[in-house]
């Protein structure tokens, strides 16, 4: 059994105010078997298209290798635009070596909420993928149970749209030392629940019935057209 364990901590600033949310990247970034085009960053893989996506959105002209420079572009693109990564995954264990999200076992989750709770700036979370098994958002779905929340929805069409009051953790909290120490007031917390950017799900996106409106009105049209379409929105 290889235990498969999240190579990068959390990369949250001061201010931020959105933060991508995934699983786990490929088993080599966690052994160091990279390859020759793979970032040793947050998804950093060859085969996923997030930075490529924003590459395209904001002309950046990024790097694709092992380099230092590569890193330190993502991670000024990411400071500059208040955008923060924590992926939910801090441990699983697979039988196969792969980056398959239905091949993780016994996962052990990172404490989002208690990230949220620690960066009052932070409003938004981006999902890599949706409320498929093992997906990012099955699985703070899942968390938000240990704190009594659940998502609402707000808009049920692709990327899904919800939110949730993420200061009923610190009503409940307080609650428990002294109910009339507080004053409550809401803070919201938007998530959106992107396709996800790997090469999978472009089987996803192509039942996708915008996609395919998009994709009659212009056959040159394609799946990674499509997902710059979407996230250019939210990034």
């Amino acid at each position: 059994m290889f235990h498969h364990k999240h190579p990068y901590q959390p990369f949250i600033q001061s201010d931020t105010e959105k933060l991508i949310v995934g699983t786990l990247p490929p088993p080599r970034f966690s052994t160091g078997d990279l390859l020759e085009k793979d970032v040793d960053f947050c998804y950093g893989s060859y085969y996923n298209s997030l930075w490529l996506f924003i590459d395209k959105i904001h002309d950046l002209k990024l790097r694709y290798d092992n380099s230092q420079q590569a890193i330190d572009e993502r991670k000024q693109f990411l400071i500059k635009h208040k955008i923060g990564v924590c992926d939910i995954v801090d441990s699983c264990e697979r039988e196969k070596i792969d980056a398959s999200d239905l091949g993780m076992q016994n996962v052990q989750l990172r404490d989002v909420v208690d990230y949220l709770l620690k960066y009052p700036s932070i409003h938004t979370i981006l999902f890599t993928g949706g409320n498929s098994k093992n997906g990012p958002e099955y699985f703070f779905r899942k968390h938000l149970k240990k704190y009594n929340l659940k998502l609402e929805v707000v808009s049920d069409i692709v990327p899904r749209i919800h939110q949730f009051d993420i200061n009923l953790v610190k009503s409940i909290r307080h609650a428990e030392l002294d109910s009339a120490s507080h004053n409550y007031t809401k803070r919201i917390i938007k998530t959106v629940s992107l396709t996800s950017a790997s090469g999978a799900a472009n089987r996803a996106v192509g039942s996708i019935p915008l996609y395919r409106k998009l994709k009659r009105e212009n056959p040159k049209f394609t799946t990674f057209d499509f997902r710059v379409l979407q996230y250019r929105e939210f990034f």
